[in-house]
């Protein structure tokens, strides 16, 4: 008789299953489809929340009139810290704030970040949030610490028929250690990506040629990357060009492989499944084509 699987096995597997089933849902249903994973198996919840990467949210700071992201690196309960007053919104918790030394780094993190969000993104909302990773290490010469750069952008419709949607998520989650006049970054990156379009289209199909319709097109997805660099550390202040340099390079990576990869791949499927050319364009090459494999038969003859 064979022995049963120990419990922690068994829970393992559900887990592995359940996030397996959440990858082949539709990505841009991201919280949709948690909740609805979260219902069937509620023993599975936190573990769910805390390993699948979701849609950033945005809040506003009223003390400083500015808007911040949320995620779980600045959570307590149900508030969020805020990168602008260093407080948690929107009820004080007395939740974990980074030491004086790193708050001034954070600081300018999030004025450097402003900026590249400015450049590259022409809007959006962008924060940046750090914490101590050893105690000890506050007030001595050499830090370690860990911080979250988030970026986000929401394309929204402007009316017009045709016009596209879409948002731009991301999160850099990165470790620093110090080491004399270097430091040394690990980086994980995530992008989530949607792009929608609907247009009005014609339904060519006999004995409904005066049906109209819309016809949508989404393209959505995350991907996930990871790099590690040493920089030179003159001082405390080179973290930020140094920080600064590594996500942007990422991103521009990232940039490049969604649109050189994914876009590209998904351009040559769809071109092979769907024609771009009505019924009576089709028909005219089918005619043609026909007619001059004729006559070159026949010139053979």
């Amino acid at each position: 008789m064979a022995e049963s699987e120990p419990d922690h096995c068994i829970a393992l597997k559900t887990f592995e299953a359940l996030l397996d089933l959440f990858r082949r849902l539709p990505p841009n249903k991201v919280e949709e489809n948690l909740n609805t994973l979260c219902d069937v198996c509620p023993e599975y919840a936190d573990d769910l929340w805390g390993n699948v990467d979701q849609p950033l949210q945005v809040m506003k700071d009223e003390e400083n009139g500015r808007d911040f992201l949320c995620c779980d690196y600045n959570r307590d309960g149900d508030s969020f810290r805020s990168p602008w007053s260093n407080t948690y919104i929107p009820e004080a918790t007395g939740g974990p704030t980074p030491s004086s030394r790193l708050r001034q780094i954070e600081t300018s993190l999030n004025s450097a970040f402003d900026t590249y969000r400015e450049m590259y993104f022409e809007g959006g909302v962008s924060s940046v949030y750090l914490w101590d990773l050893d105690e000890m290490s506050q007030d001595g010469k050499e830090m370690s610490f860990a911080g979250v750069v988030l970026l986000k952008k929401v394309l929204s419709s402007s009316g017009t028929s045709g016009a596209p949607t879409g948002s731009w998520d991301s999160l850099h989650v990165f470790e620093c250690h110090e080491r004399g006049r270097s430091a040394k970054y690990k980086l994980t990156s995530t992008v989530m990506l949607s792009l929608g379009t609907q247009m009005p289209s014609k339904i060519e199909v006999k004995g409904l040629e005066d049906a109209k319709g819309d016809s949508e097109v989404t393209l959505s997805g995350s991907m996930t990357r990871q790099a590690e660099t040493d920089y030179p550390l003159p001082n405390a202040a080179a973290h930020i060009p140094s920080i600064g340099r590594m996500v942007e390079d990422m991103e521009i990576k990232m940039r490049n492989l969604l649109s050189s990869v994914y876009f590209g791949k998904t351009k040559d499927v769809i071109n092979e499944l769907r024609s771009q050319s009505g019924l009576q364009a089709k028909s005219a090459e089918e005619m043609l084509r026909s007619e001059l494999a004729s006559k070159l038969a026949g010139r053979k003859g």
